[in-house]
């Protein structure tokens, strides 16, 4: 028991260092780690090097916000010397010639010849008025002038007739003044009577009489013939008169067919119908009993613009107009021209700023701009809304951002 006991204390040591071994191995492990990793950076060590990279993220911040504040001034000025050019206005619509078509003639419809909507050429008939007694008024004026040529006429043979009894009576007159004569030697030679010398002397008179009456019709006949009597009938005073009338007449028979005086589109037709009675000129005054109609070619634009906005906007300067109805559609047109006032001066009650209540309105100054028809593009209605973009052409320089007045700006206004 002894021996085994002394065995096991042998062993003890043994086992000790058995078990010490792995405790040298574990703390040489981590030694020879910390040994073998790198050393760590102490922030003393770091400094310098993240100070340059703070300060190289601070300088291409800074170097950024500028860089992006001078682009958005540069946009900003480029943006501004390019925005004056341009005017546009949706204040702005179409118009069109038209009227109520009449005719200065009285009488009652007895045909019309259009309808509702219909397309019209120049000159096309659009309705009539019964012809018959304006037929009958133009046979009567040429009746008239027949008459009065057969009188112009009668009356050149009235004068002929004259002179050759004026020719006539020129021999009677010095026959009886050859007999007067003798008549008179005989009786101062007591060869003849008193009562010969005295009926030759009545006989005398009474021819130079009749002489002079016949010439005083010549002078009045010819004066009915103008003075001359080979003058062709057309260029009598009278006949000119019957032809007038003539004229005339024809004229409102001609009346009785009424046209159209441009190309259009009728309208308001059944406000006419057959029967209707048209007093002349009446129902173009009051815009009843006749055809309406609305001109297809005479189209333009009238735009109300505000008169800060008519700076440098000329006649003649291009338009893009754009019209409700058609989007994506883009018309070319010109400033035609522009108003002297603006539209609250033709206004039934002008403004009246002196009464002390005043508040200022920017106004607003018709500008009419004309309009180029496109092949193929839809019809422009009157009365339509459109948006009206006028390039002016002009180009914004730095003095005016710093309040300077160009140039240009004097020049607009003198054309102006």
């Amino acid at each position: 028991m002894a021996t085994g006991a002394g065995v096991s204390a042998a062993q003890a040591p043994v086992r000790g260092e058995a078990r010490e071994r792995p405790a040298t191995a574990r703390t040489e492990t981590p030694l020879k780690a910390r040994r073998e990793a790198p050393a760590p950076v102490t922030p003393l060590d770091a400094g310098p090097k993240t100070s340059r990279r703070a300060g190289a993220r601070r300088r291409l911040r800074t170097i950024l916000m500028l860089g992006g504040i001078a682009a958005v001034l540069i946009g900003a000025g480029i943006f501004w010397m390019r925005g004056g050019r341009y005017v546009s206005a949706d204040d702005a619509y179409v118009h069109a010639a038209k009227l109520m078509v009449s005719t200065d003639v009285s009488g009652l419809v007895s045909e019309i010849d259009v309808h509702e909507g219909e397309k019209i050429a120049a000159n096309q008939v659009l309705f009539k008025i019964d012809p018959r007694q304006f037929q009958i008024a133009v046979d009567q004026a040429k009746a008239q002038l027949g008459q009065v040529e057969l009188s112009i006429n009668a009356t050149k043979e009235d004068y002929r007739r004259i002179l050759q009894d004026i020719d006539a009576q020129n021999a009677q007159v010095d026959l009886a003044q050859t007999n007067f004569d003798r008549a008179a030697s005989l009786l101062k030679t007591d060869f003849g009577t008193r009562a010969t010398y005295d009926q030759t002397h009545f006989t005398l008179l009474a021819a130079q009489k009749t002489l002079q009456s016949l010439k005083q019709q010549a002078q009045v006949t010819l004066a009915r013939l103008n003075g001359n009597v080979d003058a062709p009938v057309d260029t009598m005073p009278q006949w000119r008169q019957a032809k007038a009338q003539v004229d005339e007449a024809q004229r409102q028979l001609d009346h009785t067919v009424v046209r159209a005086p441009f190309p259009g589109i009728a309208t308001q037709v059944d406000a006419l119908q057959l029967g209707t009675y048209l007093v002349s000129q009446t129902a173009a005054l009051t815009n009843t009993g006749a055809i309406g109609l609305v001109s297809s070619d005479h189209v333009w634009v009238d735009a109300n613009l505000k008169e800060t906005d008519l700076t440098y906007v000329k006649p003649g300067d291009p338009v893009d107009i754009s019209v409700d109805s058609y989007p994506g559609r883009v018309w070319a047109g010109k400033v035609e021209s522009i108003s002297p006032a603006s539209g609250a001066e033709f206004s039934i009650l002008p403004p009246q700023n002196a009464s002390g209540n005043w508040v200022k309105v920017v106004q607003r100054i018709p500008v009419r701009i004309s309009v180029q028809q496109k092949e193929g593009y839809p019809p422009l209605r009157s009365g339509m809304s459109v948006i009206v973009d006028i390039d002016t052409g002009h180009q914004r320089s730095l003095s005016e951002l710093w309040g300077g007045a160009p140039a240009e700006k004097a020049d607009v206004a003198v054309k102006h």
